[in-house]
């Protein structure tokens, strides 16, 4: 069994990311088994040349386009999110937040 390379890694986990879903540059490199590696994930992926990588679903961690608004690439990834149900609004997805504990992410939240 050959060891992938980082990029290898990176690029499986963002042809990964379901039809619809997004996924921030780090929990990319986590996914990857790169975590703290975020940077690495962007300029990976900044250096793409395949047209059938799911670019598109990658984004800021806080759920923002990295791309300067107006600019073709972020009507572009706007445009391609939306075509597969992801609402953007402002150049941003807004995601549900992550559950702290496991319980959390069994049950739901609690009454507080």
């Amino acid at each position: 069994m050959s060891a992938k390379s980082p990029e290898d890694r990176i690029l499986a986990a963002i042809r990964a990311i379901p039809r619809g879903q997004v996924a921030g540059y780090g929990e990319v490199a986590h996914r990857a088994g790169l975590p703290g590696r975020a940077r690495l994930a962007a300029r990976i992926l900044s250096q793409n040349e395949d047209p059938g990588l799911p670019w598109h679903r990658v984004l800021r961690s806080d759920g923002r386009i990295a791309f300067p608004e107006g600019s073709r690439a972020y009507r572009e990834q706007s445009q391609r999110l939306r075509a597969e149900g992801v609402k953007v609004e402002n150049g941003r997805v807004k995601r549900p937040s992550r559950t702290d504990t496991l319980d959390e992410a069994l049950w739901g939240p609690g009454e507080r």
